[in-house]
């Protein structure tokens, strides 16, 4: 029997997205996963085009697959926020994390006592609970249910390859130091391309804001051998977690707006766990899309960003208000050659 893979899809609004993501997920190769999908209190139409698509109403087009009925209807079992039990506050505190696990076997609820044969799990949230807790709720959820092996994030606005899991799972097995393991991400459409890589993983420099950088923006996928990378941090559009292993499973809820990703990798770093990227497992992602919804406004959005930035700088760089005056000087050129380029 192959690792259990719970993968987790985070919907706020963008059921179109949510949908294609859906169907690229329900044709992959790999045997042994589960999908639950957290709706974080939609206003459009979200929730009733989920249900249709399960059941086989809503086919779906995309550039990367060609739709299938024959899985159709897809059992869907729904719950609440509140139904996910006493769910507490997981921020990235070690022992918090570490604890909460290690409890009586007798008081976990098992899938067998918890779910139904369900293709589908939708988690209906009370409210717009942002990306870091809308994804701990899933995770707190599916490791007292369903014990998996490994957790993995998918952003909603991603279509997957049919192999990407078999191959990250291949990798993240052959090795016990890899905790985080990521495929490679090109464009969903780069004007009318689908092989420009969006991100490789990623490096981290915390004496210059906002503190991380893609491997993009100092290389080309042709500066690497072999098939596999190692980084500091792997993406949050699609990131397999280890959790059977891991010391730390959830994510920096104070980081409502970015860098929950990285923070995650950083704090595993210090147990010896390794991040590394699968350049033979594809993705394809559309860019911004999450963001730009999240914030419609450049002014509240640039600041949603500068502060989550900050957060994740400060918990991470010993003396972090000695680089105040350095930060603020570069958030104000960086954004000063935003206004220029648009």
């Amino acid at each position: 029997m192959k690792p259990l893979v719970t993968i987790i899809v985070l919907n706020w609004n963008g059921w179109q997205d949510t949908l294609e993501c859906l169907e690229s997920l329900y044709q992959i190769q790999y045997p042994n996963y589960k999908v639950i999908l957290v709706d974080n209190h939609s206003q459009d139409q979200s929730l009733t085009k989920i249900r249709e698509y399960c059941q086989g109403q809503k086919p779906i087009k995309s550039p990367f697959f060609t739709y299938q009925n024959k899985n159709k209807p897809i059992p869907i079992k729904e719950i609440t926020y509140q139904e996910t039990e006493n769910r507490k506050s997981f921020q990235n505190d070690n022992k918090t994390q570490e604890n909460t696990f290690n409890s009586d076997p007798k008081n976990i609820r098992t899938e067998n006592q918890d779910e139904s044969p369900a293709n589908l799990i939708l988690i209906k949230n009370d409210a717009n609970y942002g990306f870091a807790k809308g994804n701990n709720i899933a995770i707190d959820y599916t490791l007292k249910n369903h014990h998996p092996d490994y957790i993995l994030l998918l952003n909603n606005d991603t279509v997957v390859d049919p192999d990407f899991l078999t191959k990250l799972v291949q990798k993240a097995e052959a090795d016990a130091r890899i905790g985080i393991i990521g495929p490679l991400i090109y464009y969903y459409d780069w004007e009318g391309r689908t092989d420009v890589v969006a991100n490789l993983g990623g490096k981290v420099n915390l004496s210059k804001y906002p503190g991380y950088y893609d491997l993009m923006e100092t290389n080309n996928l042709k500066d690497f051998s072999g098939d596999m990378i190692e980084c500091d941090w792997v993406s949050g559009a699609a990131m397999l977690l280890k959790v059977k292993e891991l010391p730390l499973k959830f994510l920096d809820e104070e980081l409502f707006f970015g860098c929950e990703d990285i923070d995650l990798a950083l704090n595993l770093k210090k147990y010896d766990y390794k991040s590394v990227i699968v350049l033979n497992s594809h993705i394809w992602h559309k860019e911004g899309v999450s963001r730009k919804k999240r914030s419609s406004e450049g002014v509240k959005r640039a600041l949603m960003e500068i502060k989550s930035n900050l957060t994740f700088i400060k918990a991470h760089k010993n003396h972090y208000y000695l680089y105040l005056p350095l930060y603020l000087l570069q958030i104000v050129v960086l954004y000063l050659k935003v206004i220029m380029k648009s």
